[in-house]
C-alpha cells in the first residue's frame, strides 16, 4: 500500500517535492496557509525575482518541469556593475555559455502548483498548521472560517518556509532540538523599473544589474514584460538607512545622488519607496531535521539563508533531488533514507548559509574595487589554464552541482587565502599574467 504523504506548505519546494513523490505513486496532500496565488494578484513590492541556476535546473529537469519554466525565465550571463561615477563594468559569471536565470517567484510557484495538481497531488488552501500529535502523525489545520481539519499522514514534510509552523510544533515538543535564527542589520525593499516603449527593456536584459555602494546596494533582474524587479538592500539604522530617510526631499535626494541612472528610469520612485514594504533578512539553522521514518524538514524550513548567492530556492530544489536519489537507493526504508538525507544535507545547508553571507560583502563592498576586479581576472586566468585545479567559488556554487556546498566552502576559503597572499605583491598589476604568478598559485594549490 502506498504511503500517504502530507506536505505542509505549497511554496516552491513543497510543490516540486509533490511532483517527485506523485511520480513514484505516493498519495500526496499539500496544506497551504495562504489562498491560491493563481487566483490572486501579487501586491506591489512582493514579486521578488529569483536566480535559477544549475542545481535548481537539474532538479526541475529530472521531473520534466524545466520545459514549463524556460518560457518565463530570462538568461543572465553576468553582472552589470553601475559605478557611482556613472561608468559601467560588465563581469561575466563563468565560462562562455554559463548563465543564471531571472524568474518571478510567483510565476514559478504557480507553474509548479499546477504541475503538481496535474500529477495528482491535492492542494488545500487557507489551511494553517496549528497543532501536531506526534504519536500518530496527526496534524490539526485551521481553515479560514475558523473550523478545524485533522489530517493523518504516514510521512510528513515541513516545507512551509523560514518561519515554519510545522517546525515550531516539532521544536516545542522535542527535547534537545537545536534552533538558531540570526538577522543581518539590513532589510530590503522592492522597486520596479517599468518597461520602455512597446515593452522594451530600458537596460541590458541579459545581466544582473548591481549598484554597489559599500554599505548598501541596489540590484535589478529582468522580467519577460520588459520591466526590471529591483531590490534595495539597505541598513535599518545609521546614515543613510531606512531610519534616516524620512522626508520626500531626503528620499529623492538620496536616490538621485546615489542611483542616478536607475532613478531616472523610475518616475514614481517616491511612491514606490513610500508604499512598498520593507522586509528583513534571516538565516535559520536547526537540528535535527527528521523524526524517525515519518517526518522531515525541507527547504527554508530546514535552512533559510540570505539571498546574496541566489541559492535559497536552488538549495531547496536540490533537497528534492537528493531525496529522490536516496529513494532510488533505499526504496521504502524511510528510516535509513531520512537519516542519510539529514546527514548529507545539514552540512550543505550550513555551508551555503555562510557562503551567502560572504557573497553579500563581496557584492556590496568589493565588486566595484579595482583590486578585486584584478583578483577576479587572475582567478579566471588560472581557471582557464588549470580548470581541474582551480574553480572560482561562484562557479563551484552556481555552475557545478556535482560539488557539494560544504566542499565549495572549504575550497573557496583555501583559494581566497591564496589570493589574499598574492594580492599583497606590490607589482601584481604588472606581472599578474606572467608564468611566474601562475606557477606560484599552482604550487600553493599542491601544498594543500
Amino acid at each position: 500500500m502506498s504511503k500517504r504523504v502530507v506536505i505542509v506548505g505549497a511554496g516552491l519546494v513543497g510543490s516540486l517535492l509533490a511532483i517527485y513523490l506523485r511520480r513514484r505513486g505516493y498519495e500526496v496532500n499539500i496544506y497551504e496557509r495562504r489562498g491560491d496565488m493563481r487566483l490572486q494578484s501579487v501586491a506591489a513590492g512582493r514579486s521578488i525575482n529569483l536566480a535559477l541556476s544549475d542545481r535548481g535546473i537539474r532538479a526541475l529537469e529530472e521531473v520534466g518541469a524545466m520545459e514549463h519554466i524556460r518560457p518565463i525565465a530570462i538568461p543572465m550571463h553576468g553582472r552589470q556593475i553601475h559605478q557611482p561615477d556613472g561608468q559601467e563594468v560588465y563581469q561575466p559569471y563563468g565560462k562562455s555559455g554559463q548563465y543564471i536565470n531571472s524568474v518571478s517567484r510567483g510565476e514559478l510557484n504557480k507553474t509548479l502548483m499546477t504541475l503538481a495538481e496535474e500529477q495528482g497531488a491535492h492542494l488545500h488552501f487557507q489551511h494553517r498548521c496549528q497543532q501536531v500529535n506526534w504519536s500518530n502523525n496527526q496534524f490539526v489545520f485551521e481553515k479560514a472560517d475558523g473550523s478545524e481539519v485533522r489530517v493523518t499522514g504516514d510521512l510528513v514534510f515541513a516545507a512551509d518556509g523560514a518561519f515554519s509552523a510545522a517546525r515550531l510544533q516539532y521544536q516545542l515538543q522535542h527535547d534537545r532540538f537545536q534552533y538558531q535564527q540570526s538577522y543581518i542589520d539590513f532589510g530590503y525593499k522592492e522597486l520596479t523599473i517599468p518597461a520602455g516603449a512597446n515593452g522594451s527593456f530600458q537596460m541590458e536584459p541579459h545581466a544582473l544589474h548591481i549598484w554597489p555602494r559599500k554599505n548598501y546596494m541596489l540590484i535589478a533582474l529582468p522580467n519577460p514584460d520588459g520591466s526590471f524587479t529591483c531590490t534595495l538592500f539597505f541598513p535599518y539604522e545609521g546614515d543613510p538607512s531606512f531610519a534616516s530617510l524620512q522626508t520626500d526631499e531626503e528620499i529623492l535626494a538620496f536616490f538621485r545622488s546615489h542611483f542616478t541612472d536607475a532613478t531616472a528610469l523610475m518616475p514614481d520612485i517616491l511612491s514606490q519607496y513610500r508604499n512598498n514594504p520593507t522586509a528583513s533578512l534571516v538565516t535559520v539553522k536547526c537540528y535535527p531535521w527528521v523524526l524517525g521514518d515519518r517526518f522531515a524538514l525541507i527547504g527554508d524550513a530546514a535552512h533559510a539563508i540570505v539571498p546574496f548567492f541566489g541559492q535559497g530556492m536552488n538549495c531547496g530544489f536540490e533537497d528534492c533531488f537528493v531525496l529522490n536519489t536516496l529513494m532510488n537507493k533505499h526504496g521504502e526504508n524511510w528510516d535509513a533514507l531520512l537519516q542519510e538525507y539529514q546527514t548529507l544535507r545539514k552540512p550543505d545547508g550550513d555551508a551555503i548559509a555562510e557562503l551567502a553571507l560572504n557573497n553579500f560583502l563581496e557584492m556590496r563592498d568589493r565588486v566595484a574595487d579595482p583590486r578585486f576586479l584584478l583578483q577576479k581576472k587572475i582567478e579566471a586566468r588560472i581557471h582557464s589554464q588549470h580548470p581541474d585545479l582551480w574553480v572560482p567559488a561562484y562557479a563551484q556554487v552556481t555552475f557545478s552541482p556535482h560539488i557539494r556546498y560544504s566542499d565549495a566552502l572549504i575550497n573557496s576559503m583555501r583559494q581566497e587565502a591564496i589570493m589574499q597572499q598574492l594580492m599583497t605583491r606590490s607589482d601584481i598589476e604588472s606581472v599578474w599574467e606572467s608564468p611566474e604568478i601562475e606557477a606560484w598559485v599552482i604550487d600553493k594549490l599542491h601544498k594543500r
